[in-house]
């Protein structure tokens, strides 16, 4: 059976995943183009329960603090299922229920991206000083650029 179709462009990101590694749907959704998705992300995986396809869903988690994520799945037999999908290709759980995102996490496809840019610096508030036409010093505030 083929993928439930409105959400090609999430399972699209989703298979390019590698093996022994995971992404949160935030990610995924970033990566397809869909800031803010997260949600939409989670129903196109919710979608798949119970079709054959080809979309390695048990990659995609939640986000968590401190740099990891986490199964999302309500239905223990369903976050059983997936933990040891993942298990089997490598990713490694604390006893939290954790996976460390600085190890087994995937840093998105090379044609875009899946992670946030960096936050713009902030704009300089510092004083210049210059030398006016009198010889005298003056401090003025710079403009942000």
């Amino acid at each position: 059976m083929a993928e439930p179709a409105g959400w090609a462009m999430f399972y699209r990101v989703v298979k390019r995943i590698p093996r022994g590694r995971v992404a949160t749907y935030g990610q995924v959704a970033l990566a397809a183009g869909k800031p803010g998705a997260a949600r939409q992300v989670g129903y196109a995986m919710a979608a798949l329960r119970g079709t054959r396809h080809a979309v390695p869903w048990q990659r995609v988690l939640g986000a968590r603090p401190r740099g990891r994520a986490g199964i999302s799945l309500l239905d223990p037999m369903g976050a059983a299922v997936q933990r040891a999908l993942l298990e089997a290709e490598g990713v490694r759980f604390d006893a939290q229920g954790r996976v460390e995102l600085a190890e087994f996490g995937w840093r998105g496809p090379r044609t875009g991206r899946a992670t946030p840019p960096p936050a713009p610096a902030a704009p300089s508030r510092s004083r210049s000083r210059t030398r006016g036409s009198s010889g005298r010093t003056r401090t003025s505030r710079r403009a942000p650029r």
